[in-house]
């Protein structure tokens, strides 16, 4: 079961909106998106840097509403980093 569930919007290149969700089961994020509300969610295996730094975000303000810990935002961050070396995070 999972332990966070975080959810936003956003549109794609083609200019699709796409409900995404990113739920923390264990030490790991899993993504998954839909177009509508009763489409099936689908398992997304890489999420784009777009999703990432949204999820970031998501964190950061979850960990000052005392929702989640400080060191989920650093486990954000090394995926990050793990992923897309060449991305420039706001430290």
């Amino acid at each position: 079961m999972p332990k966070a569930e975080i959810s936003w919007k956003r549109t794609t290149e083609d200019g699709k909106s796409l409900q995404v969700n990113a739920q923390r089961v264990g030490r790991e994020w899993r993504f998954s998106h839909r177009e509508k509300r009763f489409d099936q969610w689908m398992a997304v295996a890489e999420p784009p840097l777009e999703d990432w730094l949204e999820l970031l975000d998501a964190v950061q303000r979850m960990i000052n509403r005392r929702r989640l810990q400080p060191e989920h935002e650093e486990l954000v961050r090394r995926r990050i980093r793990e992923r897309f070396p060449d991305a420039k995070l706001d430290e």
